[in-house]
């Protein structure tokens, strides 16, 4: 038998300001010591572009949760917490689904959202989230742009990677950002 490879490689940051939610995700994929992909999406829009969400953990997990988690959207008529709560309830009872390791990070343009699979449904204080190896470089970063400029969510999202690709070796300078309302999309990775 080989030795388990520990995957890493994702930072995904929420910001949320006056209305507009930015979620950015970095592109790098890496296994070991090894870089295995530069421009991987982590992020994605859901219920019509009305909820944005990213994701931190195994691919296929993640997906699997994506799915699930626009299911409760749709079944809730959008409201976002609602829907997280039941993935979330969902998540930590099923036998299948709690097994899955992944991370997500949602939003709309009044709330911003982490869950996990062991129930966890948290909301920031400050509009500010953030999951993955880099999580907390892209949160600080971002947490003294919201405080000390007035930058627009985007703006704060996008410098705040940056700071996080220039720190954290699991993250690259390969951004997604995907903003609701869509003010602007900005696709820089593809969807490989």
């Amino acid at each position: 038998m080989g030795v388990a490879t520990t995957w890493h490689g994702t930072t995904i940051l929420g910001v949320l300001r006056d209305g507009v939610v930015a979620v950015a995700g970095d592109g790098q994929v890496t296994a070991g010591d090894v870089v295995l992909k530069h421009r991987a999406r982590k992020i994605r829009p859901l219920f019509d572009g009305h909820v944005v969400a990213g994701f931190a953990g195994a691919v296929a997990d993640a997906l699997t949760l994506f799915d699930k988690f626009e299911q409760h959207l749709k079944a809730w008529d959008g409201d976002l917490r609602r829907a997280a709560v039941e993935l979330a309830r969902e998540w930590r009872t099923d036998r299948y689904l709690r097994r899955l390791e992944a991370q997500l990070l949602v939003g709309d343009p009044g709330q911003l959202l982490l869950l996990s699979g062991e129930g966890d449904v948290i909301e920031p204080d400050d509009g500010v989230a953030a999951i993955g190896t880099g999580g907390p470089y892209a949160a600080a970063a971002a947490r003294a742009l919201l405080r000390h400029t007035g930058l627009t969510a985007p703006q704060i999202a996008r410098a705040a990677m940056q700071v996080a690709a220039d720190l954290c070796i699991y993250t690259n300078d390969q951004v997604t950002l995907i903003t609701v309302p869509p003010e602007r999309q900005e696709y820089e990775a593809d969807d490989r």
